[in-house]
């Protein structure tokens, strides 16, 4: 049985964009409710990385023409793996340093292929304009005897809907309703700041993906961490920017009133006294940061024993950071959350629309990759940070501030 009724949407983030382009290109209407004014109404994040299963997940949405255009809009980086540079000596560690990690991080062409979030959202928007809705926060749902319908913070309710699909990031409203509260993301206590520079700020590191450990500067047991991407073909152009993470451990970066929609100055600061001992090698980063691109944001992450289970619900379901957030440590969440939107989309093409069966059958494939995914994003941040979710961890309330991307 399928349904002329729309596919509602919740959240214009990557995983929604990227499903609303699945439903456009497989003939099944649909709408789009983001809570933003536009676009580029918030600080659009870190640059990210995309792994061999996001890419095939966005061709398989996309379509050879279009994905093609995608991917020429993708920078590509030489290097297999990371380069780890020591802050404040400014020397590049050996593979038998033992902070040298190895980790292969080319996905496809020998290279190693990222993009900005703000990119990617628009790359996925084009040709859904008309059927997203600004300004339209969702805070919950009703079920209706055909349907459901999606429910506004002013109190009014969407057209009436085949489906509707939470993908609106942590403090997803769709998530915690559907899964009465199962679904967690937990406060990590680490904390980061998104910056970006001209590339001529990055010339004396040469291309590769860098990182960077700071272990001594902020006093025992506090870290200081850096990833940043150069890309060969943008390096020598001084109208580039390029971007960095820099991630410091539980008690390192402290947000003004602890509030992390503050973007700008303050974030710029911050990263630059948190860096004042840094070599000249790497000072240039933080010496030309873009002061309105500076943003804070939390590490947070789902359980790492698995998607939480729920009572399936045929009318509702969630995708991406709504039902596994994970660390901002290789790219896991996006790349994880595209797959998402492109089994959903796939199965709802192959059924013409809304069907019984439809959102089980993606939730029960979901939580296994998606499972496999939010582990291995934990064990990142535990081995880097010695995090641990424990009984005493805190995790985000509907609305706590989580940041951009969280």
């Amino acid at each position: 049985m399928t349904s002329l009724k729309p596919i509602l949407i919740a959240g214009g983030g990557l995983s929604s964009l990227l499903l609303a382009r699945s439903l456009l290109r497989a003939n099944i209407p649909f709408r789009v409710f983001e809570r933003d004014a536009s676009i580029v109404f918030r600080a659009q994040g870190y640059r990210l990385r995309l792994s061999p299963e996001g890419l095939d997940a966005i061709e398989a949405v996309l379509g050879p023409a279009d994905f093609e255009r995608f991917y020429a809009r993708c920078g590509k980086t030489g290097g297999a793996g990371f380069v780890a540079i020591d802050p404040l000596t400014g020397d590049t560690l050996g593979a038998e340093h033992p902070s040298v990690a190895p980790e292969l991080l080319t996905s496809r062409d020998n290279k190693v292929v990222g993009i900005s979030r703000g990119d990617m959202r628009a790359l996925f928007l084009e040709g859904c304009e008309a059927q997203l809705r600004w300004s339209h926060h969702v805070t919950g749902y009703t079920l209706t005897a055909t349907g459901v319908r999606a429910v506004f913070a002013d109190g009014s309710a969407s057209e009436e809907g085949a489906l509707l699909v939470g993908g609106e990031g942590v403090r997803s409203a769709v998530a915690r309703q559907l899964a009465a509260g199962a679904v967690k993301v937990y406060d990590l206590g680490a904390r980061g700041i998104h910056g970006q520079a001209p590339s001529t700020a990055f010339a004396a590191l040469g291309e590769g993906v860098f990182r960077m450990a700071d272990e001594t500067t902020h006093g025992a047991g506090k870290r200081v961490f850096l990833i940043t991407n150069v890309r060969g073909a943008d390096m020598h152009d001084p109208t580039v920017d390029f971007g960095y993470t820099l991630v410091g451990s539980p008690g390192v970066i402290h947000p003004p009133s602890d509030d992390f929609t503050i973007v700008g100055a303050p974030a710029a600061q911050l990263a630059k006294q948190l860096t004042a001992a840094w070599h000249p090698r790497v000072k240039p980063l933080f010496d030309n940061i873009r002061e309105s691109e500076a943003a804070f944001w939390k590490l947070t992450c789902s359980s790492p024993d698995g998607v939480a289970q729920w009572a399936n619900e045929p009318r509702v379901t969630i995708l991406g950071d709504a039902v596994h957030a994970m660390t901002p440590a290789g790219g896991n969440g996006a790349n994880t959350a595209v797959r998402d939107a492109a089994l959903l989309g796939r199965l709802l093409a192959e059924a013409g629309g809304w069907g019984e069966g439809v959102t089980k059958a993606y939730e029960d494939e979901m939580r296994v990759y998606a499972g496999v995914e939010v582990k291995k994003s934990y064990e990142q941040a535990r081995i880097a940070f010695g995090i641990v979710i424990d009984a005493d961890t805190p995790f985000l309330g509907l609305n706590d501030q989580g940041g951009f991307g969280h």
